[in-house]
């Protein structure tokens, strides 16, 4: 008798999203599917708006990470304009783009994975939460809540809000960092830096004691996708797209704005999130599926261009086998803090650039090309805008390609491996449905950014015979 399990929603995610497990007629795990409940169509309402609006209406898409969209929408507008903008404003929109690495990173190590990961995976739901994590972690608690307080403060210094600022325009930016500004960071900083070593000792201890989950959770073979800076520095605003397969092997490496021949979107009739996949290798059968966000990008760059960042990456590089990249998805944790120093530390080269001080911050022309791609590294990965437009600067086309749905497949994937690793018999129980829940926030995923919703409800877990007869009922 087939039979299948639902988990919905799963939980600790921004978004609604479902997974459902179907079993073979021996009980065993045959088949998993993540699917995406919701859907917003931000491309299609756009259609008709001045480019010039994008950074501020596509910031509205997410209210955790608005500033990877903006800066994306911003680049886009750039290459519309065909304008170099001036390099305090380059500089400008990188200290935001590493404040929004630091502030989204620390928000999903502490407070969304945290729990698990300390209170333990099997551990009572009703305190497995940042509660229970404040209740017994108090001091780490504190200092993930600092963290974020410091990316945040940085975005609010240079874009006058910190949810949604509307700064980052086409030809630049709307004005520069004032002294009093950066005195600021330069004062909070020291205290950021710090609680990110003690997090990154944390996290290795971690990995210590979550040895079975970082070796079944998402390890297996797939591309890697991410930027790349002078000489392949870790990066996360500029530079060229990598992508690496499963052995390290450089498959491609190009211009951002030249990458439509290589990423094709995908379909299924089961969720509203896409599949995209790089297009010479397939859609059928996983051939093209890629990674990206923190682990793709540790994995494509040749070294981090800080010293403490470099050093605990090398230390990272020992996860992977025989000097292969690290295919572990459970990795993604550690990652996160490993950019997250490499974050801090970027800020503080930066404090001390004479480039930081100019006031040229804008560059200005009318519409010069009808096309414009803007891609950045998002906190969870390459995000892609693609705009099209009329002679008057009004959009005919728009296309968003997000990290999160660029790791569907291997979200998918992953599910699947820890079902089939974790399910004894016919018992749903609470470490199992955690475990798997868990295995998507390795991955952090936006919904409201992929699918282009509001509201909360309990989690409800069914399993049906083959015939959909109710066997089981579960809610928490």
């Amino acid at each position: 008798m087939r039979r299948t399990i639902t988990i919905e929603p799963v939980t600790r995610i921004e978004g609604h999203a479902k997974i459902t497990l179907q079993l073979d007629d021996a009980g065993a795990v045959a088949d998993a599917r993540f699917h995406v409940t919701e859907f917003r169509g931000f491309e299609k309402f756009c259609i008709g708006r001045s480019f010039q609006e994008m950074p501020g209406i596509t910031a509205r898409i997410c209210g955790i990470c608005p500033v990877s969209h903006t800066l994306a929408s911003a680049k886009a507008g750039d290459a519309i304009l065909g304008v170099r903008i001036p390099p305090a404003a380059k500089l400008l929109r990188r200290l935001m783009n590493w404040a929004q690495i630091v502030q989204s990173h620390a928000l999903s190590f502490f407070h969304l994975s945290g729990p698990d990961l300390l209170l333990g995976m099997e551990s009572d739901p009703a305190t497995r939460n940042i509660f229970g994590l404040m209740e017994s972690h108090t001091d780490l608690a504190r200092d993930g809540i600092r963290l974020r307080q410091f990316g945040q403060e940085l975005i609010r210094l240079l874009g006058d809000r910190s949810v949604h600022p509307a700064w980052a325009i086409p030809g630049g930016v709307r004005e520069p960092l004032s002294s009093s500004g950066r005195d600021t960071i330069a004062r909070d900083l020291p205290e950021a830096l710090l609680i990110a070593t003690r997090a990154l000792e944390l996290g290795n201890k971690v990995l210590e004691r979550h040895g079975r989950e970082a070796a079944a959770y998402g390890n297996f073979d797939s591309m890697f996708l991410g930027m790349v800076g002078e000489n392949g520095a870790l990066e996360h605003y500029d530079g060229n797209l990598r992508l690496i397969d499963s052995s390290g092997k450089n498959v491609e490496e190009c211009d951002p704005a030249r990458f439509l021949p290589l990423i094709g979107e995908g379909e299924e009739v089961w969720t509203y999130l896409k599949f995209p996949y790089y297009k010479p290798a397939g859609y059928e059968q996983d051939r093209g599926m890629y990674r990206v966000g923190p682990l793709a990008r540790l994995n494509v760059a040749d070294f981090a261009s800080t010293p403490l960042a470099d050093r605990e990456l090398r230390r990272f590089r020992q996860w992977g086998k025989g000097g292969r990249p690290v295919l572990q998805s459970f990795l993604y944790h550690q990652a996160r803090l490993i950019e997250i120093l490499h974050a801090l530390e970027s800020i503080q080269q930066a404090l001390e650039n004479p480039v930081l001080g100019e006031e040229h911050v804008r560059s200005h022309a009318s519409v010069n090309h009808e096309e414009g791609i803007g891609v950045t590294e998002a906190p969870r990965g390459t995000l892609f805008h693609h705009y099209k437009v009329d002679e008057n600067g009004l959009l005919t086309h728009v296309n968003l390609i997000i990290a999160t749905g660029q790791n569907n497949r291997a979200m998918n994937r992953t599910v699947l491996q820890i079902a089939q690793a974790e399910l004894r018999g016919q018992e749903i129980t609470e470490g199992l449905l955690n475990r798997i829940e868990h295995g998507i926030r390795a991955y952090d995923p936006c919904l409201s950014c992929s699918t282009h919703a509001t509201g909360s409800m309990p989690l409800d877990v069914e399993l049906l015979d083959s015939q959909g007869r109710l066997l089981q009922h579960v809610q928490r």
